[in-house]
C-alpha cells in the first residue's frame, strides 16, 4: 500500500518515537528544561500566573473550584496513578511480584530505598517545619530510570531491567501509601463513606463478570474519584483503588479464541476467492467479518490489559510532560546561596543519592545473606550498585509529593532544585557506571 506524505512525514515518525523505550525519559527531560528556561526568562510572570488561574466545574451550588496546577496534579495525575495501579495489579497477579520467591528481593530493595532517604531527610530537617518533606526523596521515577537503562541496550542483561521495574513498582506502591496516610487534609467521613459504596460496586461488578470499561470509567471517575476528592484524601488514591477493581479475566479463553479466529479467517478467504462474482457484496462481508475479528480479540483480552495499553501513550506523552512543565519551573534568580545550603535541598539531594544507594544495596545484601532471596540470573552485585544509583532519579513522584508536603514556596523551590540536581547526578553516574562495568565483562 502506498503511503501518503502525511504518513511518511508525520504519523510514522511520531509512531517510531512513541515505540522507543527511551522516548518518555527524553520527553520528560525536554519538558523540565523548557520549564526551567521559561521560568527564568522574560515570560516568567506569565508562566507562574498561568498555573494560578482558577477553573470551576459543577452545576448550581455544587461547584469544585481549583487552580490549573491543582487540576493537573489532582486530575490529570490521577490518570497516571490509575495506570500505576493497573501495573501494580498485573505484576501482583502474573508478573515479578506474583510469587514470594521472585518478589522478595525487589520488595526488600524498595523498602530499603524508601526508609533510608526518609531518615536522611529527617536528620537534616529535624526540629524544623520543613521536616514534613521527608517523603520527597523516597520515590523513584520509573520512566526516567528505565529510559536511561534502555540507552545501554544489550550491554545490560534483561533480568536487570526487570529487577529495576519491580523495584520501581513497589516504590510507587510505597509512595501511594505515604500519600494516603501522611499527606492528606481534614477527612470528611460522609464523602469517604460514599467512596466506599462506589468501591464496593466496582468490586462487585468485577466479581460478577462485568467487563465493560465504560461502566468502570463512570463508576470510577463520577463516583469513587469525585467522592474521595471531596473527602480530603488525595484523589490519586481513588485512581489506584479503581485500577485494582478492573477485571483481569478474559471473556473467552485462548483455545476458544484460536478456534473462532481460524473459522473467521476461513470465511474471509472464501469471500476473497468469490469476490469476482459480486465485488461489492464480497467486500462488505469481508469488512463485517474483520469487525467480528476485532470484537473477538477484545473478548480474548482482559480489560486491565486493554486499559493499560490504551492509556500508556496518553500518560507517557501527554500527562507526564504537562506535569513536568507545570511543576519543574523554578526561578533560579530568586535562589540565594543560603537556599542552596538549606536543610531542605541538602536533605533531598543526600536522601535521594546516598539514601537510595545505601538502602537498596544494604537491604539487597541482607536479603541474599539471610537466604530469603537470590540475585536474578545474569545479574551481579556490580549491576545492583548501578541500579541503586538509577533508583535515585526521583523526578515525577518526588515533585508530586513536594506539592503535597509544602505550602511554603521557598521550601518548594529548594526541594525542586534538589530533585532536579539529584536526578541529573544519579542519571549521569548510573549510566556511565553501568556502561563501564558492562563493557568490562
Amino acid at each position: 500500500m502506498k503511503k501518503s506524505p502525511l504518513d511518511i512525514y508525520l504519523i510514522l515518525p511520531i509512531k517510531n518515537f512513541i515505540e522507543k523505550k527511551t522516548s518518555v525519559g527524553l520527553l520528560l527531560i525536554f519538558s523540565a528544561l523548557l520549564a526551567m528556561i521559561v521560568a527564568n526568562s522574560p515570560f516568567a510572570d506569565a508562566y507562574h500566573s498561568l498555573w494560578k488561574q482558577y477553573i470551576h466545574l459543577g452545576i448550581n451550588d455544587f461547584v469544585i473550584r481549583k487552580n490549573l496546577l491543582h487540576w493537573i496534579n489532582d486530575g490529570l495525575m490521577s490518570i497516571f496513578f490509575f495506570v500505576v495501579g493497573l501495573e501494580l495489579k498485573r505484576e501482583i497477579l502474573q508478573g515479578e511480584l506474583s510469587s514470594i520467591k521472585k518478589s522478595m528481593l525487589p520488595i526488600g530493595a524498595a523498602i530499603g530505598g524508601m526508609i533510608f532517604p526518609a531518615l536522611i531527610f529527617y536528620y537534616f530537617n529535624t526540629g524544623l517545619d520543613s521536616v514534613s518533606g521527608w517523603g520527597i526523596p523516597m520515590a523513584t521515577d520509573i520512566a526516567f530510570a528505565l529510559g536511561i537503562l534502555y540507552l545501554l541496550g544489550d550491554r545490560v542483561p534483561l533480568p536487570l531491567k526487570v529487577f529495576l521495574t519491580a523495584i520501581a513498582i513497589v516504590d510507587d506502591l510505597g509512595a501511594v501509601l505515604v500519600i494516603a496516610f501522611f499527606y492528606t487534609s481534614d477527612i470528611s467521613l460522609q464523602s469517604l463513606g460514599i467512596a466506599g459504596i462506589f468501591l464496593l460496586i466496582l468490586a462487585a461488578a468485577n466479581l460478577i463478570g462485568i467487563r465493560n470499561t465504560l461502566f468502570y470509567a463512570v463508576m470510577g471517575i463520577g463516583g469513587l474519584w469525585l467522592a474521595i476528592l471531596l473527602s480530603g484524601v488525595h484523589a490519586t488514591i481513588a485512581a489506584v483503588l479503581a485500577a485494582f477493581a478492573i477485571p483481569n479475566t478474559k471473556k473467552i479463553n485462548t483455545p476458544l479464541f484460536l478456534r473462532k479466529a481460524k473459522l473467521l479467517g476461513y470465511e474471509i478467504q472464501q469471500e476473497f476467492r468469490n469476490r469476482k462474482k459480486d465485488p461489492k457484496e464480497a467486500e462488505e462481508h469481508i469488512t463485517y467479518t474483520i469487525e467480528k475479528f476485532s470484537s473477538l480479540t477484545e473478548d480474548a483480552t482482559p480489560p486491565l490489559q486493554r486499559l493499560e495499553h490504551a492509556l500508556h501513550p496518553l500518560v507517557s506523552f501527554v500527562i507526564l510532560p504537562i506535569f513536568a512543565f507545570a511543576n519543574a519551573g523554578v526561578s533560579l534568580g530568586e535562589t540565594s546561596f543560603d537556599a542552596v545550603l538549606s536543610p531542605v535541598l541538602i536533605g533531598v539531594v543526600s536522601g535521594l543519592i546516598l539514601g537510595k544507594l545505601t538502602g537498596i544495596i544494604l537491604f539487597s545484601k541482607l536479603m541474599v545473606w539471610l537466604k530469603i532471596a537470590a540475585l536474578p540470573q545474569k545479574v551481579k552485585w556490580k549491576h545492583v550498585y548501578g541500579i541503586a544509583c538509577l533508583a535515585a532519579i526521583g523526578f515525577t513522584m518526588s515533585l508530586f509529593i513536594t506539592d503535597l508536603a509544602f505550602e511554603n514556596e521557598s521550601y518548594m523551590s529548594q526541594a525542586k532544585i534538589g530533585i532536579l540536581l539529584a536526578s541529573l547526578l544519579a542519571g549521569i553516574i548510573g549510566y556511565f557506571y553501568l556502561r563501564k562495568v558492562s563493557n568490562s565483562n
